[in-house]
């Protein structure tokens, strides 16, 4: 006889894959009619800007272009002069169990780029990118509550009530965001852009309903040149908010927000050249984690009846713990020679690494700095260096540690004998999870009488309890109840003491 259960429905999105893929892209381009000759290249600056992310069978494939800016001493004439120069890019992860349902988020970085003068018209662009991927697939897991109804047929029930930490919500929504920069002139004179980019982040997000309310800023990082040829670095940041549907996220769930770029484009106002007109079109991606409750029927057996069950293991996510781990680096950038002066100093970051020591997770995150600075002679040098972060956190045996890396606040430069001084923050974004394994009952059904075959049971049985035995152990192997079996023995506690000898009576029939 089969029984009918009482069944829950589980929906949410597993992640399919999170990964970060480094490559290099190059690229080889004819200098514009409109521009000199090259007589020495400084400097690439660049915008790493997303085209879209997609899912495939069994695959995420994220595509977008690297806006280039070559700066460039011209042949013949003082100051840098700029070059522009777009190099595309895709890339593909391995995503098993992606389907076409499911959601690809990406953020591409570009940790650095370099060009070289093949002659004096031709140059080859080379650009190292960073494209952190994360793909999600909705599903939906069915569990088994417990027995429906309150049939009469001697059944014993053991449930398991617990958390499941669940990512409910993946959402990205893209939106227009422009502004005008008034540019600081010294005596009237307007400085000329030659480089902008552009970081977007999410300092605050707060759940209201089914709206995901997320404030954040972008900083605009400009590198401009003065009417008499001295060069520095000029910074402003730009506040957005912005609203996103989540639907069935709840109020009570953990938000995730990245910001990717996806259009920049900036120009001098025609009618006013001390303003700077930047148009970008932004993408907030968010993913939004929630406990849920979950009553699953671990065992089942019946007094009556012999019991057939299928079974099953569910899975369950708990967090562990969430934090923000901050780590100062404070690193010299060798030159090889007098540096005169700091023109300008960025800060891009590669992949995080994960290693365990113990019981202790170590993360490494790479940081790539360059650094404009003037020479003994007055003349504009570039100086690059990739310098290790590492962060360390409890991470017992058997959980899990992911963790998302950001830049905090500005990256400092000063020069030092033979170098340059780099002191910056890196932010650790770090959540650890575990996962624990249940035995579960996905069906059963009712076969023939208990003890049909042995005969009458008898009415009382003396029973030693083993390590670590439970009164449900018993109750099942002798087809009685839990509730007879403790007070028959004056016990409180379904773990009964080790070695006491118990009084198990049986179940009339």
């Amino acid at each position: 006889m089969e029984l009918t259960f009482e069944r829950d429905t589980i929906v949410c999105y597993e992640t399919a894959v999170e990964v970060t893929l480094c490559q290099e892209e190059t690229l080889e381009s004819i200098v514009p009619d409109a521009c000199p000759d090259i007589l020495r290249i400084v400097d690439v600056c660049g915008q790493a800007v997303l085209g879209g992310g997609q899912a495939r069978e069994g695959m995420a494939a994220v595509s977008g272009t690297v806006q280039a800016g070559i700066l460039y001493q011209p042949e013949g004439a003082a100051g840098l002069r700029r070059m522009e120069v777009e190099l595309p890019f895709s890339c593909q992860a391995e995503a098993p169990g992606l389907t076409e349902e499911g959601k690809v988020l990406a953020c591409p970085r570009l940790r650095s780029a370099e060009a070289r003068a093949l002659n004096p018209r031709k140059v080859l662009l080379r650009v190292d990118l960073a494209v952190d991927i994360t793909a999600c697939q909705p599903v939906e897991r069915a569990v088994c509550r417990g027995v429906q109804g309150e049939e009469d047929q001697g059944l014993c029930q053991k449930q398991w009530d617990g958390e499941d930490w669940l990512l409910t919500a993946v959402e990205k929504r893209p939106f227009p965001f422009s502004e005008t920069i008034r540019l600081q002139t010294g005596q009237g004179e307007v400085p000329r852009v030659l480089a902008l980019r552009a970081e977007p982040s999410c300092g605050e997000s707060k759940l209201i309903g089914n709206r995901l309310i997320c404030k954040g800023a972008v900083e605009i990082h400009m590198l401009l040149q003065e009417p008499g040829g001295g060069m520095n670095a000029a910074r402003e940041s730009l506040p957005f908010s912005q609203v996103l549907e989540v639907p069935a996220a709840g109020e009570n769930g953990d938000c995730q927000v990245e910001v990717a770029v996806t259009a920049l484009n900036w120009d001098v106002n025609p009618g006013d050249d001390g303003e700077l007109e930047v148009e970008l079109v932004l993408e907030a991606q968010a993913m939004v984690r929630a406990p849920r409750p979950v009553t699953l029927l671990q065992d089942l057996y019946s007094t009556a009846w012999e019991v057939e069950t299928e079974r099953e293991k569910q899975v369950f996510c708990r967090l562990e713990e969430q934090s923000i781990r901050p780590q100062a680096a404070r690193e010299m950038v060798e030159t090889g020679e007098m540096v005169r002066g700091v023109v300008d100093a960025r800060l891009a970051l590669g992949q995080v690494t994960r290693a365990r020591e113990g019981g202790q997770a170590v993360l490494t995150a790479e940081g790539w700095i360059t650094v404009l600075y003037l020479d003994e002679n007055g003349t504009v040098q570039c100086a690059r260096r990739t310098v290790p972060v590492t962060c360390r956190l409890d991470c017992p045996e058997g959980s899990r540690c992911e963790c998302r890396c950001r830049s905090a606040g500005e990256i400092f430069a000063a020069p030092m004998a033979g170098g340059v001084e780099v002191r910056f923050t890196l932010e650790f974004h770090c959540r650890t999870t575990s996962r624990q394994t249940v035995p579960a009952v996905r069906g059963a059904r009712l076969t023939e009488p208990r003890g049909g075959e042995t005969g009458p049971r008898p009415s009382i049985v003396l029973r030693r309890a083993g390590p670590g035995e439970e009164a449900w152990d018993i109750a099942k192997a002798y087809g009685t109840t839990v509730e007879r079996i403790l007070k028959a023995n004056a016990l409180e506690e379904e773990t009964l003491p080790e070695g006491q000898i118990l009084l198990i009576p049986g179940v009339r029939t």
